[in-house]
């Protein structure tokens, strides 16, 4: 199983999807995001993931359950030289608008990726990698029931290649799934990862609707996610820390000044051995404290940054956001930095904005001259995320990383038979 599974589609680049494809005949890469060759409307990578999909279940490559089952799925994995254990539960979830408070985002899409997971669905009918999700358990209903089916044998038990372990147990039994969809169906949900693969799914169904007339219980009225507790210790959330390049020098040079306008600053030596222990323990403030690193105005300085207590950034953004996203340390960046002080947006095509989501790595392609400054933003919590997200509001994009990716392959969800 390590070998044919693969990444969700959004973070495969072009040589990792060569090396996939070599990996083993078998690797899910070929449904989930397959070679674009000389395409056409007749055969193109959409027609070619239905084909092998096709051809996989009629092989027995790839196995369907012969009874509903909600999956119990044990991620384990290491970020920095810590062990993680993130727990999902891999399930089915009816579709639902975002006007009706049920199911919340909390970043905004793209078109592009949009466009590109609709044309999966009608070609697969098939949910091929599942989006994240959190949810409460208040009176630990859903994870006491959890913890107990753990306790049997596992449906699958595998180390992948870069060395994380994936552990899945399939509950099947009636009572058992039905104690689980009662403690949940009066929760809301939270999206973490797969913004772009629910619109889509939802652009799905809308479009299979005006085909025919729905009962409602077919399977375009679903998608497949993992939920997650809000408290489980291996939600690890990374902060997309901002690269930039392609900024004239005279905005380079004025930017100093303009920081000190709205924040203090504070002058670190990337020379000094502990540097990193204080930027981690700088970076922690949250709402309450706001604080962020900049790197490259000055031959190895890091600047700490600390809003000024009231410092006048509200009214530097659109003002129909809310209290809670005008302290963001991410809103802040983008909206303050970015594109006041460094006016980035009137650069031109020649400006450009990367992410990365380790700090060492942002300093390292900045000192290398890849890039010109580094944003170093803190991690956010997912009780901000839920808070932001109650109130209807959603915060920029790439505020968050949700690491690691849930895996392809190693369930997917037909929307027939």
């Amino acid at each position: 199983m390590g070998s044919v599974m693969c990444p969700p589609h959004d973070v495969i680049p072009q040589q990792m999807q060569e090396e996939l494809y070599h990996r083993n005949e078998y690797n899910f890469i070929r449904i989930e995001f397959g070679r674009e060759l000389p395409d056409n409307p007749e055969d193109n990578r959409y027609t070619r993931a239905a084909a092998t999909l096709k051809q996989w279940l009629e092989q027995g490559v790839l196995a369907a359950e012969t009874q509903p089952a909600i999956y119990v799925h044990d991620y384990y994995f290491t970020h920095h030289g810590k062990s993680f254990k993130r727990r999902g539960l891999i399930a089915r979830v009816r579709l639902e608008e975002w006007s009706k408070g049920i199911i919340f985002p909390h970043e905004g899409t793209l078109s592009k990726s949009k466009s590109d997971r609709l044309s999966i669905l009608w070609a697969c009918e098939a949910n091929t990698s599942p989006i994240l999700a959190m949810f409460q358990d208040n009176n630990n209903l859903v994870l006491s029931t959890v913890n107990r089916e753990s306790r049997k044998k596992p449906l699958i038990e595998t180390a992948s290649e870069s060395g994380e372990k994936h552990v899945v147990w399939a509950i099947t039994d009636p009572a058992v799934t039905g104690s689980i969809c009662t403690a949940l169906v009066s929760q809301p949900l939270y999206i973490a990862d797969g913004h772009h693969r629910y619109e889509s799914a939802l652009m799905y169904k809308h479009e299979r609707e005006s085909c025919a007339p729905s009962t409602g219980s077919e399977g375009y009225n679903y998608v497949m996610m993992t939920l997650v507790e809000f408290n489980d210790p291996g939600l690890l959330i990374l902060p997309p820390h901002r690269l930039v390049r392609g900024v004239s020098k005279n905005a380079i040079a004025d930017l100093k000044e303009g920081l000190a306008l709205f924040f203090n600053i504070t002058e670190l030596s990337t020379g000094d051995r502990n540097v990193w222990q204080q930027v981690d323990g700088l970076l922690t403030g949250g709402l309450e404290h706001v604080r962020l690193g900049i790197y490259g105005l000055g031959a190895e300085k890091l600047y700490i940054l600390e809003l000024k207590e009231g410092s006048p950034t509200d009214g530097l953004m659109p003002a129909f956001h809310t209290d809670i996203y005008k302290r963001l340390d991410v809103s802040i960046v983008d909206h303050v930095i970015l594109e006041k002080l460094l006016n980035l947006g009137s650069q031109g095509e020649q400006a450009t904005l990367a992410y990365t989501y380790d700090k060492q790595d942002a300093v390292t392609r900045v000192r290398e001259n890849e890039f010109q400054l580094a944003l170093l933003l803190s991690p956010v919590k997912a009780e901000v995320i839920k808070a932001i997200a109650d109130t209807g509001d959603r915060m920029p994009r790439k505020s968050t990383y949700f690491y690691p990716k849930e895996p392809a392959g190693l369930v997917f969800n037909r929307l027939t038979g």
